[in-house]
């Protein structure tokens, strides 16, 4: 299993889902990062969707962030799936909500203007507001690690990133998601999902927003 070849962008949120089952399971693997301006020939032949990421292993070519990782779950000893088949169907449930609070963030920083960024707020916290519910920590259910905990790690370090340059807190009044993004922020597989440089790249890569997150993210990165 030492051919993984995963292939993404250095700020692609959905392959980290894949390279912390990698590291969860200790599964050896090589990334490779792609410009997403400038797609070589081989990728946009490789890939059938056009996006990232990808997992190459012998002449095979897996897509789809998801079912890359639940496939690497499923070929290696244990599960990050708790065993009971009622958890598990909640556990992809709440990873597919996951995904679509991946996408409201995505239409957060790209707002054009102060009325659209307000509105775009508003219903990234009513998604965070409704997870915070269910919720029983440390992690998202009890004490062990789950890949909707892999899932959940990516998006809460977009915050590492956007609350400062928001200067507020975009968990606020949310403390069951506070305290588990705290302990996944911990997690070795977690830290390690993103190359070096990360956070800066992110930072670059908001400031070059038109709208209000980009206005005041340009002051921290020195882009006029």
């Amino acid at each position: 299993m030492s051919d993984f070849h995963l292939i993404s962008h250095d700020l692609c949120p959905y392959v980290q889902r894949a390279v912390i089952v990698l590291l969860e399971k200790n599964i050896p693997h090589r990334r490779s990062y792609i410009d997403l301006g400038d797609r070589p020939d081989w990728f946009q032949k490789m890939s059938p969707l056009g996006r990232v990421p990808l997992l190459q292993t012998g002449d095979h070519v897996l897509f789809e962030s998801q079912v890359i990782a639940e496939y690497l779950d499923e070929i290696t000893p244990g599960s990050l799936h708790p065993s009971d088949p009622l958890d598990k169907a909640r556990h992809r449930a709440w990873i597919e909500f996951g995904s679509e609070v991946l996408k409201s963030i995505g239409v957060f920083y790209n707002a054009p203007d102060g009325a659209s960024f307000a509105t775009a707020r508003a219903a990234l916290r009513r998604q965070l507001a409704r997870v915070e519910v269910e919720v029983s920590g440390p992690f998202f259910q009890g004490g062990q690690f789950h890949m909707v905990d892999a899932v959940w790690g990516t998006i809460f370090r977009y915050f590492d990133t956007m609350d400062p340059i928001l200067d507020q807190d975009l968990l606020q009044d949310l403390p069951g998601l506070a305290a588990w993004r705290g302990v996944l922020a911990d997690r070795p597989s977690i830290k390690n999902a993103v190359p070096e440089g990360y956070p800066a790249r992110l930072r670059v890569f908001l400031a070059r927003r038109s709208g209000p997150m980009g206005a005041q993210a340009r002051a921290g990165v020195g882009i006029s």
